[in-house]
């Protein structure tokens, strides 16, 4: 058993980083996750890079055996399936899912670890605040998140304060059963994964929320726009798959990040 500073017992969990175009992050983000959780797993998802990601991560894989690469088939790419298949292919009992950028910060994981630990099925990161955010990017993250837990609330569903993060984990077991039974329903062409799991959690799901800042994006580019509403909506029963249909050509532009899809996976051990 390996202990992290925290007392938690690391081996037991595996961080899920989906990745595209994260070279100037990837490497910086492994390296500090493994110092500070000794036996921690890690499993780059990635979305057919082109700028070295994966290079970087298949560097890492030569001194750290702890760490995974699947790379995703070419034709089928999108982070809610890329976060469905690291979920999956986890193969520890819990996960948990974050960014490569910092702005999920690795000195929080240990606060999920620990409610994890503590018997809940799912731990959600909630920013204390998104100033660092744009203001464009704030609009939408609160418009997404009105219209999520809207939808939640009223289908007597899990409800997170943040059910727009991309910052949570969960026992592996309970949520890879989500996706097999459910997951032809998730919205493949869906950016926000955890919305999709609340959507069909069982009803006794245990959740806790644990509170983080949210920082500044230390590298690259966000790929977060308009077309996250668009998709949210989709999400949304048939009136938001309507009003998506009434609002789409807004958002019609080349995506910096393809559209869900299910696993079709090449897995590098």
């Amino acid at each position: 058993m390996t202990m992290t500073a925290s007392g938690q017992d690391a081996s037991s969990f595996t961080i899920i980083i989906p990745t595209y175009n994260e070279v100037q992050n990837i490497g910086s983000m492994i390296e500090e996750l493994l110092r500070l959780y000794p036996g921690v797993k890690v499993l780059v998802v990635d979305d057919n890079s082109i700028d070295g990601t994966v290079e970087v991560v298949n560097e890492l894989m030569e001194t750290h055996p702890s760490v995974r690469l699947m790379v995703r088939d070419p034709h089928d790419r999108g982070l809610t399936a890329s976060l469905m298949d690291g979920i999956v292919n986890a193969g520890t009992k819990h996960f948990i899912v974050m960014d490569s950028d910092f702005q999920h910060p690795p000195a929080s994981v240990g606060d999920l670890m620990a409610e994890l630990s503590a018997g809940h099925s799912i731990v959600v990161g909630t920013r204390n605040d998104i100033k660092a955010m744009k203001a464009t990017r704030r609009l939408i993250s609160w418009g997404a998140n009105f219209l999520a837990r809207s939808y939640l609330f009223a289908h007597r569903k899990c409800n997170p304060r943040d059910s727009m993060s991309g910052f949570f984990g969960g026992e592996t077991a309970v949520w890879t059963e989500v996706i097999r039974k459910d997951g032809k329903k998730f919205e493949r062409q869906g950016f926000k994964v955890l919305f999709d799991l609340m959507k069909f959690s069982p009803s006794d799901v245990k959740m806790a929320e644990v509170r983080y800042d949210f920082g500044e994006r230390s590298g690259g580019e966000s790929k977060l726009d308009f077309r996250v509403i668009i998709s949210l909506l989709r999400q949304c029963g048939y009136l938001g798959r309507f009003a998506a249909a009434l609002i789409g050509p807004l958002a019609r532009r080349p995506a910096s990040r393809s559209p869900d899809q299910d696993a079709a996976t090449t897995v590098r051990p």
